[in-house]
């Protein structure tokens, strides 16, 4: 879930849906359900601060995205008008996570500590987390001109701070020689 200030992005209007002002828009959230749970959600354009709160009268999810109808926003010509608007919820509006788990968007920004041995070791900080080919996700971490995709693995976690952005994991021996980048020989011999 994107942060934008002290809001979180939840979905980007794609088009216009039906004929009485519906609007279309990507789900970008992991909780499409809450919508059912607001009243108002606050819609900005991808460039500009600024937001605009409107009531929501209603929602559906239609063929993975979700359909949503504001009032005053009764034309095909109202509709048309939000196209592109990130639909946007307060940051402290955002759903419970269950013990254990964390946003990404608390994870982006965050310093990762390898406190493996009881040693304290700054790896970098983490730019993105991606979903990776197996079951954990990948974090993005960028050291000076070093980027290192580690396993948000549950069994390397030790805690993790979001009010400091502090991660600290135990990474196994060894992980971070396996995810450095190649070097400017070993790019050559390729």
């Amino acid at each position: 879930m994107p942060v934008s200030g002290e809001f979180i992005v939840v979905a980007r209007i794609v088009r216009p849906q039906g004929r009485h002002g519906e609007v279309l828009a990507e789900i970008l959230t992991d909780f499409p359900d809450k919508f059912s749970e607001r009243s108002q959600l606050w819609l900005s354009q991808e460039d500009d601060e600024r937001r605009h709160p409107y009531r929501l009268l209603g929602h559906w999810i239609h063929k993975g995205r979700v359909v949503l109808k504001f009032a005053g926003v009764d034309s095909i010509s109202d509709a048309k008008l939000l196209t592109g608007s990130l639909v946007q919820i307060p940051f402290e509006k955002r759903a419970e996570l269950s013990t254990g788990a964390v946003y990404v968007s608390d994870l982006v920004g965050s310093v990762l500590v390898d406190v493996l041995g009881g040693r304290r070791s700054e790896i970098g900080e983490v730019e993105d987390v991606r979903q990776g080919g197996g079951a954990a996700p990948l974090l993005v971490v960028r050291s000076h001109n070093r980027e290192y995709e580690i396993p948000f693995a549950e069994e390397y976690l030790v805690g993790f701070d979001a009010a400091m952005k502090v991660l600290e994991m135990k990474l196994p021996s060894g992980l971070l020689e396996v995810n450095a980048p190649l070097s400017d020989q070993e790019k050559d011999e390729k």
